[in-house]
């Protein structure tokens, strides 16, 4: 055992970065910080009406530093000065072009406000043509690069966004040279490993985004992807053969940024991953658990073992990849690509009169009414949730698709829209609300039943996130749903806290993560259970939903 027993855990989301320090003795959380992008906060850089979501790097480095001097300033100086390690999480696949010194394009002058030299955030649709080539290629290939990434290659990943921004863009097409994901490049940055060609890949991230496989030499070859587009020449040279599990240390902190975090040189940084796979570690997943993180979106995670997963290739899911999630078993992704984002844009359409009249009356006086506003924006969905539960099951007609964002899983495409079906005049906000609510939970029955058709056991649900400690609405209709009980998580921010179990490993607190998993874990604050009379009400209303869906996507 170290003497030094503290360890920082930095979950990056989508709209923020959230810091924990945690005593890797006992899992006690000393201090925790979130901070927001400040340019993302404004709306720069997307456009949402082209389903374009760019990131500035500016903004993770920034948030990342003043909320990691927040918390040690929170932490007090005895802590600050015992850190031992640090370990990153990241949304994924979000990607950004680099040049030969491994510096992402919108660091570099001419390119500051350019959206194509930023990070492509995970949930950018504008490559859905790029991703549908590589399908299209991957399946009459002598090798299908696709076949561990559930035979569906997405938008939502790595190669098909590069690819998309090289066509779109030849100022930034002439100055990259390579690409790297938010994950790597944050311990890169840490640690002074910045070149293109000696950064740490993320198993994880390589893996789950971009093709990878040892058992082909790594990413796909020069020959598929030059076939793919002649633009992508060169990249695979200026890439990694080689990837790493998150247990693995990277390096220590610069004197410069050492200096700037205010830590010592000898603080160990680990091999970074992606947030939801981290998630899954921090509520203490272990094999034939669905660890679900609700959020957003939904990333459903499980492990596995060689011996259960051997030859098997589970079509539809977002990949099964060696050591993804804690090393030595398979690890298993899945989700969805809208959740919680569904009722905030619910509530957006619900509060329209309010944030585009109320916000303009004169009958009220300036502060009251931004308070009024405040106050009516803040209570919507609560008071949806509480309308809605007290509708009978089978009073409802109205059934909804949950592919606003398109879908993830089972068989990726962001193509297909969402839709809402049963409308009468009769039908009342909340009672369209449940309708989404149970649209997401029938989407989730969706995943399970693909893992559980492919043979894969699911003995126990775990609810991570936001959504899951939040919502009694939710999580009670997903339980009777799924007809499984769901277990919430009590640890806050478990993303984060999967990233410190990590930097305890690296660190050497720990040998290996199941360790620091027994020894730092929370358990679980709350169990939902499926009521037996709802469950045989949603499995009839459920067949609808899959209808509606084929009729959706084949038709719309």
């Amino acid at each position: 055992m170290t003497k030094k027993n503290f360890v920082i855990g930095i979950d990056y989301g989508t709209d923020s970065v959230r810091v924990i320090i945690v005593n890797a003795m006992n899992g006690d959380e000393v201090a925790s910080t979130v901070k927001a992008y400040p340019r993302w906060a404004t709306g720069k850089f997307c456009d949402s009406s082209k389903d374009q979501y760019r990131q500035h790097p500016l903004d993770y480095i920034e948030a990342m530093e003043y909320s990691v001097k927040e918390a040690l300033a929170i932490a007090g100086a005895e802590i600050s000065e015992n850190i031992a390690g640090i370990s990153f999480d990241t949304t994924g696949s979000t990607p950004v072009l680099v040049n030969e010194h491994g510096t992402p394009l919108a660091l570099t002058p001419g390119f500051e406000e350019n959206p194509n030299a930023m990070f492509i955030l995970w949930k950018d649709h504008t490559s859905n043509k790029e991703a549908a080539e590589i399908n299209q290629l991957s399946k009459t290939w002598k090798i299908d690069y696709t076949q561990y990434e559930g035979g569906i290659y997405s938008s939502e990943w790595v190669w098909a966004k590069i690819l998309h921004v090289l066509r779109a863009d030849e100022q930034v097409r002439q100055s990259a040279c390579s690409w790297i994901e938010h994950c790597d490049w944050m311990p890169a940055l840490l640690t002074g490993v910045v070149l293109p060609r000696e950064v740490l890949r993320s198993r994880c991230a390589a893996g789950h985004k971009s093709m990878w496989l040892e058992g082909w030499e790594g990413l796909p070859s020069e020959e598929f992807l030059t076939k793919l587009d002649q633009l992508l020449g060169g990249y695979r040279e200026n890439l990694y053969r080689e990837t790493y599990t998150s247990d693995v240390k990277v390096g220590t902190l610069t004197t410069e940024w050492a200096g700037r975090l205010g830590l010592s040189t000898d603080v160990a940084v680990g091999v970074g991953g992606f947030d939801c796979h981290f998630g899954a570690v921090g509520g203490e997943v272990t094999p034939n658990v669905l660890a679900r993180a609700i959020g957003t979106s939904t990333c459903d995670i499980m492990v596995a073992s060689y011996d259960q997963i051997g030859d098997k290739l589970i079509p539809g899911i977002c990949g099964q990849v060696d050591g993804s999630v804690i090393p030595g078993y398979i690890g298993l992704e899945a989700g969805q690509s809208a959740f919680g984002d569904i009722y905030a844009w619910f509530k957006k359409v619900v509060a329209w009169p309010v944030e585009q009249i109320l916000s303009k009356s004169t009958i009220i006086d300036a502060v009251t009414r931004e308070k009024l506003i405040a106050e009516t924006l803040d209570r919507i969905i609560p008071e949806l949730s509480q309308e809605a539960m007290l509708i009978p099951i089978e009073e409802s007609t109205i059934i909804a698709v949950d592919w606003m964002n398109g879908r993830r899983t089972p068989d990726a495409t962001q193509e297909v829209t969402g839709s809402i079906t049963g409308l009468k005049l009769g039908s009342s906000a909340p009672r369209i609300f449940r309708a989404l609510v149970e649209a997401t939970a029938f989407g989730s029955k969706a995943i399970v039943d693909r893992f559980k058709r492919e043979g894969v056991e699911i003995s126990e649900i775990i609810g991570l996130g936001g959504v899951a400690k939040k919502s009694p609405f939710v999580m009670q209709t997903l339980a009777d749903v799924l007809n499984m009980p769901i277990k919430v998580a009590r640890t806050e921010q478990t993303c984060a806290f999967g990233a410190a179990m990590f930097a305890s490993v690296v660190a050497g607190i720990y040998p290996k993560v199941e360790e620091a998993q027994k020894a730092m874990g929370k358990g679980f604050e709350k169990e939902y259970f499926p009521i037996p009379e709802n469950v045989q009400k949603y499995n009839s209303i459920y067949q609808k939903y899959l209808k509606i869906g084929e009729f959706t996507e084949k038709e719309l």
